[in-house]
């Protein structure tokens, strides 16, 4: 029989990913999505790409009584990724109750009701945006947790201290995993990023943006500290990143004397600048991206980019595909989704 994975917030972009890669490793996975910021078309691209539908429940967190019947239904899960939370800096900040509550509140119904069914192993989707402004580069995972600097990253360091709370009184076995930025799509373009509404990240911008989809791509500040003066991020691709939850998974499921709480960094070790990335998908299409320099965004960090030695060495895995492979792959994906040929 197979091994049975949960993944909250499944048909997200890196969930979407992460359940194709954990059915081609031979995991059965369930998700759970309240479908807010995905759409439940993404059961048809991961269908396409491993021939397997995982069973889906549209369940929002926040309603404990939801998750509990439908956890109930599957006490045969041995792990959770969890996924589900919004994950937009700038968006945070303006509207903090609602990342409270659904980053906060949901996890802890999730928590509680796991360990109410005793599922006590779970890999969590964390941030590189604990660092707050980190004063030495690259972090490592031994980097100070300083005072975040968007609402959307202090809950992520809150979603942390609830599982080192779980993990101490041995209620709890977690591996969190910081990541870095996101980016590309499936190779095969059957999934990739797919914001609701206006994208907050920089790679679905671009690429809709080159679409013809937004009028023009507003590059937040330029007089940072940096080389050319934009913000520098580790863009990780998301199959890359996908990946390591595997890995992650199956160190929780068949070691037997893990650390009841671990972190990993995962991200290239590279920084990118928001020109560099906007050069390299230049190059890579052959496109001219119409693009301005705008304001500073309230909550971005400056800089930030990953030591990766203790996800490569423990772990033992490492990102292969580099910035220009991300911004092939998320055009290719953009192309699919607007009919362009």
């Amino acid at each position: 029989m197979k091994t049975k994975i949960l993944v909250t917030g499944g048909t997200g972009f890196i969930g979407s990913h992460t359940v194709v890669e954990l059915q081609n490793a031979g995991y059965d996975v369930v998700i759970i999505d309240n479908l807010s910021n995905s759409d439940i078309t993404v059961l048809d691209g991961i269908e396409k790409i491993t021939g397997i539908r995982p069973t889906f429940g549209q369940i929002d967190l926040t309603s404990k009584l939801d998750l509990e019947n439908f956890i109930g239904q599957h006490q045969d899960i041995k792990a959770v990724i969890h996924f589900a939370a919004f994950k937009a800096v700038g968006e945070s900040m303006l509207k903090p109750m609602m990342y409270y509550n659904n980053n906060v509140i949901g996890m802890v119904n999730l928590i509680d009701t796991l360990i109410n069914y005793k599922i006590n192993k779970i890999v969590f989707s964390s941030s590189c945006t604990v660092y707050g402004e980190a004063d030495d580069l690259p972090v490592t995972e031994n980097s100070e947790i300083k005072k975040a600097a968007s609402t959307y990253g202090f809950t992520k360091q809150i979603g942390e201290q609830i599982l080192i709370d779980a993990a101490r009184v041995g209620e709890m076995n977690a591996i969190t995993l910081r990541y870095f930025n996101p980016a590309g799509a499936h190779p095969t373009s059957h999934i990739g990023e797919l914001p609701i509404g206006v994208p907050n990240n920089l790679v679905p911008y671009i690429t809709q943006t080159a679409a013809g989809i937004r009028e023009i791509l507003t590059v937040n500040g330029n007089d940072y500290p940096t080389p050319d003066g934009t913000n520098i991020r580790d863009y990780i691709d998301v199959v890359d990143l996908s990946l390591a939850h595997v890995i992650a998974v199956k160190r929780l499921i068949e070691n037997k004397n893990l650390e009841m709480f671990e972190v990993f960094n995962l991200g290239t070790g590279k920084g990118s600048s928001v020109l560099e990335v906007i050069k390299s998908f230049e190059k890579v299409t052959g496109l001219k991206l119409n693009y301005k320099i705008g304001p500073r965004r309230e909550g971005d960090v400056i800089s930030i980019y990953s030591d990766t030695k203790k996800a490569n060495e423990v772990l033992g895995w490492k990102a292969n595909r580099s910035l220009d492979d991300m911004m092939l792959s998320a055009w290719n994906w953009q192309k699919k989704i607007s009919k362009l040929n």
